[in-house]
C-alpha cells in the first residue's frame, strides 16, 4: 500500500533534569508547541498515540498516562493509545499514527513521547532500564554478556543491574567485539562523542551544550573500559510531539511547511545467527525499498547513539559505510556538520539527552527542522531527504524494537 502522510507540526521541551516538573507539564508544553506549529487547535485532533516507559516505576502512573495528560489539556473523547516499546516508544507511536493516517482512519493525529527518569531513588531509574530485557531471563542474559566479555578479555565483577544499567555491559561487549574484529579504536569512539558534543552545543534543546575534544572524551571518567562517560547517553527528562496529517488536510493547511513521510517501518529482533542479517540491516533494506531511496540519498540522519559504539555500528548497518569501516568513517569527519552525511545534528542521545520515551519523536522534530531550514546554526545546507533510526530494548542477542523513518522536503 502506498504510504501517504505528512508532518504538519513538531515541538519539544529542553531535555535535562526536571525534578520540579510533572509528566503532564512536560508533555503539555511539547504538544502545545506542536499544535501551534501546525496551526491547528486541540479540537482538530482525531486520535493520539502517547509513548512512555518509566512512569509506572518512577511516579506510579502505570496506566492511562496519555488520557491523564490530554485531559489536563482539555483534550478528550478521542481514541488515546498508550505505547511502550522501550527506547523506541515514541517512534513506535509515530509509526502507528502514520499508518492510521495512511489507511484513511484519521486526518489529524498526535504522536508524542514523555519521560521523567531522574528520581531521588536511583534504583527506580535502574529498574526502568532493567525492564528493557526479558526479566525472567535476567540472570541468563547477565551470564551470557559476562561470558562474552570474558572471551574478549574483560572480567567484570557484578555491577550491571546494581550500580549501572545492564545496557552498559552490552555496549562494552559490542565495543570490545568491534575492536577485536575490525581494529576499531577508542580514539575513533571518542571522535563520535566529540562530534556530537559540537552539534549539541548548537542546539538550545540539548541537555549538554559544552564542546569536548576527542582528548577530553578519553580523559573523562571511565564507566567501564573502553567507554568513558561522554561515550554513553545520559538519563534525562523531557517531552516531544509530532502532528501527523493526511494529504487532504496538508493541502488545506498549505504545503509550504509540510514534511512528507516517505516511509515508516517497525520491526522486532530475534536471535542473530551467521546466516541472518542484523535487525537494523534488514530494516534498512525494507525502508530503502519502500521509499525508493538509499543511503546515498540521505542529507542528514538522526540515529540511536546510546553509546559511541552504537553510532559506529549503525553507520555500517544503514549502509553509510562498509562493514568494519564505521570507526574510520567517524574519525574522518564525514558525519560532522559540513561533512559528507551529517549524523545527529541535534547532538544525538549522548548530548541532546535520552528521556527514553521521548527520544523517537525528538529525532523526528530535529529532522523536520532540518528539512524546513529551521535548524539555525546547525543547519545542513540544502537538506531534502532525512532518515531517523530508533531502537529499543534487548531480546535474546538483538534489539527488541527498531523503528526507521524516511522524511522528505515537500
Amino acid at each position: 500500500m502506498k504510504q501517504n502522510a505528512y508532518i504538519a507540526g513538531v515541538g519539544m521541551t529542553q531535555f535535562g533534569k526536571h525534578l520540579d516538573r510533572s509528566l503532564k507539564s512536560l508533555a503539555s508544553e511539547a504538544i502545545t508547541i506542536a499544535l501551534d506549529d501546525a496551526a491547528l487547535d486541540r479540537k482538530d485532533l482525531s486520535a493520539a498515540y502517547v509513548g512512555n516507559v518509566g512512569a509506572g516505576m518512577i511516579s506510579g502512573q502505570s496506566c492511562v498516562l496519555g488520557q491523564v495528560i490530554l485531559r489536563e489539556m482539555g483534550i478528550g473523547g478521542i481514541p488515546v493509545i498508550n505505547v511502550e516499546n522501550a527506547c523506541a516508544s515514541s517512534a513506535t507511536a509515530f509509526q502507528q499514527a502514520f499508518t492510521m493516517v495512511t489507511f484513511g482512519a484519521y486526518d489529524v493525529v498526535l504522536a508524542c513521547g514523555v519521560e521523567k527518569l531522574y528520581s531521588t531513588d536511583k534504583q527506580k531509574t535502574f529498574d526502568v532500564f532493567s525492564g528493557g530485557i526479558d526479566v525472567e531471563k535476567t540472570n541468563e542474559i547477565l551470564k551470557f554478556v559476562g561470558e562474552k566479555l570474558q572471551d574478549l578479555g574483560m572480567d567484570l565483577d557484578g555491577g550491571a543491574g546494581a550500580s549501572r544499567s545492564i545496557f552498559v555491559d552490552i555496549y562494552v561487549a559490542w565495543a570490545l567485539e568491534h575492536m577485536k574484529k575490525h581494529g576499531t579504536t577508542r580514539e575513533q569512539m571518542a571522535a563520535v562523542s566529540a562530534k556530537n558534543s559540537f552539534h549539541g552545543s548548537l542546539n538550545p534543546f540539548a541537555q549538554y551544550r559544552d564542546v569536548m575534544s576527542a582528548d577530553d572524551v578519553l580523559a573523562a571518567r571511565e564507566v567501564v573500559w573502553p567507554l568513558t562517560l561522554p561515550m554513553c547517553s545520559p538519563i534525562g527528562d523531557g517531552a516531544s510531539a509530532v502532528i501527523v496529517v493526511s494529504e487532504q488536510k496538508a493541502r488545506e493547511l498549505g504545503m509550504s511547511r509540510m514534511v512528507k513521510v516517505e516511509a515508516a517501518t517497525l520491526t522486532s529482533g530475534y536471535d542473530i545467527d551467521a546466516e541472518i542479517d542484523a535487525p537494523a540491516q534488514r530494516a534498512a533494506k525494507e525502508i530503502y525499498e519502500l521509499s525508493g531511496l538509499g543511503p546515498t540519498d540521505m542529507d542528514c540522519i538522526e540515529l540511536h547513539d546510546a553509546s559511541a559504539i552504537s553510532e559506529i555500528m549503525y553507520y555500517e548497518y544503514l549502509g553509510l559505510c562498509g562493514a568494519g569501516e564505521g570507526g574510520a568513517f567517524a574519525q574522518s569527519g564525514a558525519t560532522k556538520l559540513g561533512g559528507k552525511i551529517p549524523v545527529n545534528t541535534s547532538g544525538g542521545l549522548m548530548r541532546k539527552g535520552h528521556p527514553i520515551g521521548a527520544t523517537g519523536t525528538a529525532q523526528l522534530t530535529e529532522l523536520v527542522w532540518q528539512l524546513r531550514g529551521d535548524a539555525k546554526k546547525r543547519q545542513v545546507e540544502n537538506a531534502r531527504i532525512a532518515l531517523a533510526e530508533n531502537g529499543g530494548g534487548y531480546i535474546g542477542s538483538d534489539v527488541a524494537a527498531l523503528a526507521l523513518t524516511v522524511l522528505s522536503k515537500t
